[in-house]
């Protein structure tokens, strides 16, 4: 961006490096310590003073980059009481998943002012988010087609919204759903503060900006997490019966375990499999009924299962932090693929590692990925007994 309003922070160690400085209210800054959470990250110390002062923001981050506070605070903070069916703020995101996370991280600081908040998306009983806007909320965290439903119902108004949040643009676009942002966008005829965040701000998203944003000020985060550089690669080439069995002995010996593979079938047998392991473990795809994935999400938040094995298309719009170690547990189809999905466990400035397992008729396309992504090394064949396996950041494996 040349905009002279646009300030890059690949490091921002010039801005304020509290809460309080920014001009958080105190009782947001004491559910935060409640928390932990005592530091902003660079996103919420660039964007959250202009959006307490009234300004449209355009955020150029990241998902992991901590954009939910440095929307939510302002929001949470600025809001009026809402009459019932109209609520006061507005968070467009593109995923229930989404949704539920953006959610689940705002209520507690909700609850800390008396605000009201509730999320509303497709395949949830639409009967209960309707008796929540009727008995008054001063935020939705709502996914665009369920949404529009409840304004052609006109079971929720949006004439009465003094702030509206458009959170994942670019992924918004990727997955069809812009016209569906603009008609809701249309609809909020009075005037109104909007915080857009994406990680583009080009073609589309551009569109939207000048269409729906007055005078933005434009913050970037520099994001050099999602590279090679920012986690430990590790490709290990394993013998197919014993597969599994190599996924549970790396899972023992990490944290928090995200395994992707590239089928709903796959995913289905992987999670089964590592239960009769003894490593607690769930599948999060598409057939599954949203009650079974928001199950399994909140139980891997929680700690209470180990490895979340998604496909590809399912861990879209998944906002997941502190993941230790991510299994490619079929091999990546592309470079990019990789980087995305290994990136998620190099979140918000931490350190994780991306394993690749591959059986033997894979090695040569795992060959031709490490060139692609510039990481050359070893694939290494273990056994599931491989004393190695229980901790593959002390291994190197140039070394053997």
């Amino acid at each position: 961006m040349n905009d002279p309003d646009t300030t890059t922070a690949p490091s921002d160690t010039d801005a304020p490096t509290t809460f309080e400085a920014l001009g958080v209210a105190p009782e947001l800054t004491t559910a935060l310590k409640e928390q932990g959470i005592e530091a902003p990250f660079a996103i919420q110390r660039l964007a959250i003073a202009d959006a307490l002062a009234g300004r449209d923001v355009c955020g150029k981050a990241k998902t992991g980059s901590g954009k939910t506070l440095a929307f939510g605070l302002p929001l949470l903070q600025r809001l009026d009481k809402a009459e019932p069916r109209k609520p006061r703020g507005l968070v467009l995101v593109p995923t229930r998943e989404l949704a539920l996370q953006v959610h689940d991280v705002l209520a507690p600081l909700a609850e800390s002012v008396g605000s009201r908040i509730v999320a509303v998306y497709g395949g949830a009983d639409m009967a209960k988010q309707i008796k929540k806007l009727a008995n008054g909320v001063e935020a939705i965290i709502a996914t665009p087609g369920r949404l529009i439903d409840l304004v052609d119902r006109k079971e929720v108004e949006l004439n009465g919204l003094e702030i509206v949040v458009v959170d994942e643009a670019d992924r918004m676009a990727d997955m069809g759903f812009l016209p569906q942002v603009e008609w809701l966008l249309r609809h909020v005829d009075n005037q109104h503060q909007t915080l857009l965040f994406s990680a583009t701000l080009d073609g589309v998203v551009d569109g939207l900006i000048k269409r729906y944003q007055h005078d933005p000020v434009y913050h970037e985060v520099a994001s050099p997490t999602v590279t090679v550089d920012a986690m430990v690669h590790r490709f290990i080439a394993v013998h197919e019966m014993d597969k599994v069995k190599v996924a549970a002995s790396i899972a023992r010996g990490s944290g928090r375990v995200l395994a992707f593979t590239n089928t709903k079938r796959v995913a289905d047998r992987l999670a089964r499999s590592l239960n009769d392991e003894g490593v607690r473990a769930a599948a999060i795809h598409g057939d599954l009924r949203q009650g079974q994935r928001e199950d399994a999400l909140r139980d891997f938040t929680n700690g209470k299962i180990k490895v979340m094995v998604a496909t590809d298309v399912a861990a879209r719009g998944l906002h997941i932090d502190a993941v230790d170690v991510v299994i490619h547990y079929d091999p990546a189809p592309d470079h990019k693929t990789y980087l995305h999905r290994s990136g998620r466990t190099a979140r918000a400035g931490s350190k994780g590692m991306a394993v690749t397992l591959s059986i033997w008729n894979e090695e040569l396309h795992i060959k031709r990925l490490q060139k692609r992504i510039g990481v050359i090394q070893p694939i290494a064949e273990m056994f599931s007994n491989d004393p190695r396996l229980a901790d593959l950041t002390a291994w190197d494996p140039t070394a053997d």
